[in-house]
């Protein structure tokens, strides 16, 4: 042990006689009492650390999520961060997309495209994009089959971008086929 995690380990020390002392003297006649309160804390605080941790497993079952409705309505909650999300199975494979109104195309990130099997090194970037960082190059790719509920498209037009882009991107090409609706904090997607 080093200098400074000693010392370290000499103020916790310090604080825990302190609090240790403070418990004593305040709970001198209730002993039973101080312990069942720090088991109630240590609970407390057990909990909260159990639910943190479980937080990735769990948040996708507490978070609302895109719902089809039985007469084919698509309705997509928005997300904390202000922007609805939407996954969309290609070729049997979900794929999350941000809904980005001010895009023309689907637009998939290199890592969505290796994930449906396209390999980024075999494509031949020509294309270019404006975007909110600037110019990035594309490759337009077909995809066989891209499916959001009961809606289906058959060799659908998307573009591979070269740039670093975390995600996917859902654009006009694929939301211009839906009549939009946004109203209480959904987008809601109809035919």
């Amino acid at each position: 042990m080093d200098g400074e995690t000693l010392a370290r380990v000499a103020y916790l020390g310090v604080i825990l006689v302190a609090l240790g002392g403070w418990v004593m003297v305040e709970f001198r006649q209730r002993m039973g009492q101080a312990l069942r309160m720090g088991m109630a804390w240590g609970l407390i605080f057990i909990g909260m650390m159990a639910g943190y941790g479980l937080w990735s497993d769990i948040r996708h079952d507490v978070m609302p999520r895109q719902m089809v409705t039985e007469a084919g309505v698509v309705e997509v909650p928005i997300a904390p961060d202000g922007h609805y999300y939407l996954t969309l199975q290609i070729n049997g494979t979900a794929v999350p997309f941000m809904v980005d109104t001010g895009a023309s195309g689907m637009v998939l990130g290199v890592d969505d495209a290796a994930r449906l099997g396209i390999d980024p090194d075999s494509l031949d970037f020509r294309g270019e994009a404006m975007t909110a960082n600037g110019v990035v190059r594309t490759a337009q790719v077909s995809l066989p089959v891209v499916e959001l509920g009961p809606f289906r498209n058959e060799g659908f037009r998307a573009y591979v971008t070269e740039g670093e882009m975390p995600g996917s991107l859902l654009g006009m090409d694929y939301l211009g086929q839906f009549r939009m609706e946004f109203a209480d904090g959904q987008l809601i997607l109809r035919q």
